[in-house]
């Protein structure tokens, strides 16, 4: 029997089967329209600027660093262009092998092994690291045809730092080195940190540190159009980099040279101002070091000879070197004994018999016959210790500290130079804060020549001896005398306030420059300036650096090189119109006319006569004693 169809059922399954395909078409359409308008709509904005960013990458130019010139415009640090071969080892798989395969092709030295392992522990994990710098166009060759074998390897054409001079004033100068994970940090914790994009190097010490923003300059940038592959197709816009200013500084390199060849190979500091200005025309720390060997990063053996050496080269000595003044701190104790009224100008003289008892404790002289009698001027001349024994007992050591904090002892002098020492002016508060115990009256007698808690820095020196030479007026010390923008040569000269004149009446300071002029006629240092055209006011000094027993008498040749006496001098000159004021210590030099105040007559033969030495300066075997 045949089944009848029903055709209205057909009709209708089939019609409810295309109503559900045809709401599925829609529903899938809805879907692809709802995705549609989220793509091209919603997230339109951010999906664009991801398609720039594969296509477009930023590439910062790095700009030209400033240079740095003396007051004469000699060159003391600039730049130069080189080839370096560099390696990113998050790119590299077998960093090992592949510096062993590059050594064949160009040369890599042990230093260079040891300089790149260096570098890589102080590194970002994805910047390039040079194993080889300065290569020739020989080498750029040679890796350039087998640059397929070694992913992550590149060469790159950079901009070097120089220092020209060498070790000649590297203190004052610095260098740049390769910006480390804690200098990236604080880059990225200043306002600074994007023009620091594709930026290595940084200013580490001296006036490279100090003046890095001024050196630096403005990062540029370029856009350019990449491939699929990351290859630059072609270059879309480019703002160019604006390089750094350059430094003219207020040192004469030439005097810096004298200066530094005649400390031989004795340790020690030296600071020449001009008192007028307060322009340092000469900082010196010896033993120097080179600053090109922190460039390309030191390697290890380099930096253990100089970070381990028992001179300490790397110590900038009259910037955070602390030393006792020693006889050199007598003119000031003078001038705090007259200002106070504890002494005057034509004041009763003492008898010096080579000693001063306080209590049952004898404080002897340098000289142990004496000097007879002493008046105020011919205790600066002689440079007896009895006497400043006891003006230092009369003043307390309150009174000095107050009198000499006003000179700038005990505090940063504000040099244009971070870091600066403060050094030691003691009080009896400062003992208490520092070692919980009251100030001992005869502590005191022993601060009168120099001596005890006192230590000072050779620039504050400087800068106290400048300040007298300048009649009490006092100009803050700095190394920079001019910013040149680059971009247009502008001149840009830096003017440093004068304060107001120190409270000491003229007289008194004029009173101290006539027996400071009187050392060097007649007194502990004539034999040094025996024939000089030129009259100077100075004063010698010597620094105890190890107490001696009470009875026993101190020989140097008995005494290890290094537990010698400092030797100390302080000058300005012409003594009538001071053009140059110098604080020098060489380190267990002896007494101060024996090795400091030879040195200093060497700088003033030149600087104001332009005499130039052959050698360094000598050492005066037989002086009379400070």
């Amino acid at each position: 029997m045949t089944e009848l169809r029903n055709a209205e059922r057909e009709i209708h399954s089939f019609r409810s089967r295309l109503l559900i395909a045809s709401g599925f078409v829609l529903l899938c359409f809805a879907v692809l329209a709802g995705r549609f308008l989220l793509l091209q709509v919603v997230r339109h904005e951010d999906f664009h600027a991801q398609a720039e960013e594969n296509r477009i990458s930023i590439v910062p130019i790095t700009p030209n660093r400033g240079l740095i010139t003396d007051r004469n415009g000699i060159v003391l640090a600039r730049n130069y262009a080189a080839f370096t071969l560099e390696v990113t080892p998050a790119r590299v798989e077998h960093l090992d092998q592949t510096i062993e395969a590059l050594s064949h092709i160009i040369e890599i030295t042990p230093r260079d092994h040891r300089r790149f392992k260096k570098l890589l522990e102080e590194s970002k994990s994805l910047e390039s690291l040079p194993i080889r710098i300065r290569l020739t166009d020989e080498e750029v060759a040679r890796f350039t045809v087998q640059r397929f074998r070694f992913p992550g390897v590149e060469i790159k054409a950079r901009l070097f730092r120089q220092y020209p001079l060498g070790q000649t004033a590297s203190h004052l100068i610095g260098y740049i080195g390769r910006i480390s994970n804690k200098d990236q940090e604080d880059i990225d914790n200043t306002e600074d940190a994007e023009n620091y994009r594709g930026t290595d190097y940084i200013g580490k010490v001296g006036l490279e540190e100090s003046y890095e923003k001024e050196l630096h300059g403005v990062t540029g940038f370029e856009k350019v159009e990449v491939s699929a592959g990351g290859r630059p197709v072609r270059t879309l816009s480019r703002t160019p980099p604006q390089p750094g200013n350059n430094l003219a500084l207020s040192v004469d390199i030439k005097l810096q040279q004298i200066a530094e060849q005649a400390f031989g190979n004795r340790r020690g500091a030296l600071v020449a101002v001009e008192p007028a200005t307060g322009e340092v025309l000469a900082f010196v720390s010896m033993p120097t070091f080179d600053p090109n060997l922190f460039v390309d990063g030191i390697d290890s053996e380099n930096w253990k000879l100089l970070n381990e050496s028992p001179d300490k080269p790397l110590l900038n000595r009259p910037l955070r070197g602390t030393y006792p003044p020693g006889s050199t701190y007598k003119p000031f104790m003078a001038l705090a004994a007259l200002t106070t009224g504890k002494r005057a100008v034509n004041g009763t003289p003492i008898h010096d018999p080579g000693y001063f008892m306080f209590g049952n404790h004898k404080f002897r002289d340098s000289k142990p016959e004496g000097n007879g009698t002493v008046d105020l001027f011919k205790s600066i001349v002689v440079s007896s210790d009895t006497y400043y024994y006891m003006v230092a007992n009369d003043l307390g050591v309150d009174a000095i500290h107050d009198f000499m904090r006003t000179w700038g002892f005990g505090e940063t002098t504000g040099i244009d130079l971070r870091n600066e020492g403060t050094g030691t002016l003691p009080s009896s508060d400062w003992k208490l804060k520092r070692f919980k115990q009251k100030w001992i009256p005869g502590e005191t007698i022993s601060l009168g020549i120099g001596q005890g808690y006192n230590a000072f820095t050779p620039l504050q020196m400087a800068h106290a001896v400048a300040t007298l030479a300048n009649n009490g007026i006092e100009i803050k010390p700095h190394l920079v005398r001019d910013i040149e923008d680059a971009r247009n040569n502008q001149h840009n000269a830096i003017a440093y306030d004068k304060s107001a004149p120190l409270p000491v009446k003229p007289e008194y300071i004029d009173f101290i420059k006539q027996a400071m002029v009187a050392v060097n006629k007649e007194g502990t240092a004539a034999r040094v300036f025996t024939g000089a055209k030129y009259d100077v006011a100075g004063k010698t000094g010597t620094a105890q650096v190890v107490g001696i027993k009470q009875n026993e008498k101190y020989d140097e040749k008995k005494v290890a090189e290094r537990h010698r006496d400092h030797s100390w001098f302080i000058a300005f000159a012409p003594a009538e119109a001071p053009k140059i004021a110098i604080a020098v210590i060489v380190e267990n030099g002896g007494f101060g006319a024996q090795a400091a105040a030879p040195i200093v007559r060497q700088l003033l033969d030149y600087y104001l006569q332009g005499q130039v030495p052959n050698a360094p300066a000598a050492e005066l075997k037989e002086t009379e004693e400070d």
